[in-house]
């Protein structure tokens, strides 16, 4: 008899449940073409272009400064006396040193590139996520999604493209996503 109730339970909880998540609204967004039509977009995209580009040449320039060491270093190798062959050693190795941390410094994880794009982007995203979020509560959605960022969707039903509306709740062209 216990079991019964039991299992009456559970299944009018699922109905329940079922029942609830057929009333749930669902929507997606591309931030990406939302951020291209952006005017501001641009010039950020070109600052951080312009950024990379002239940590990109420094260090070309530190390789190159660390090739030319090494060919140097291998033409002459016999003729250095094993505390001469081990100052150039060191010294090729402390510039290889000097270029990994620079790089690590300019582009890893932590590195000024990341926090420069996060400080330029943060305001655009702020304002897509305003944008999103007065369209959703205005239309009911229950959740939306980003297309840009990991999710991946294998099918997606156009008429939940939010993309659109968020661009027009932010003042944005929408005919430039069309073409």
């Amino acid at each position: 008899m216990m079991i019964r109730v039991l299992t009456y339970t559970v299944l009018f909880l699922f109905a329940v449940q079922v029942a609830h998540a057929q009333d749930q609204r669902i929507g997606f967004i591309d931030s990406d073409v939302i951020m291209q039509n952006m005017p501001e977009y641009s010039g950020i995209e070109q600052r951080l272009n312009l950024l990379s580009d002239n940590w990109q040449n420094e260090i070309r320039e530190m390789e190159s400064e660390i090739e030319e060491l090494e060919r140097d270093f291998e033409a002459r190798e016999i003729l250095f006396t094993d505390e001469v062959r081990q100052q150039r050693l060191a010294e090729i190795e402390n510039l290889k040193q000097q270029r990994d941390r620079y790089v690590e410094e300019k582009f890893g994880p932590e590195g000024e590139y990341f926090r420069t794009q996060e400080e330029l982007l943060e305001p655009i995203q702020r304002q897509i996520f305003d944008a999103l979020t007065r369209v959703a509560t205005r239309n009911n959605y229950d959740f939306v999604f980003d297309r840009a960022q990991e999710t991946r969707f294998l099918f997606t039903r156009q008429e939940w493209n939010l993309t659109e509306r968020v661009m027009l709740e932010m003042g944005l062209d929408v005919e430039l996503t069309r073409n």
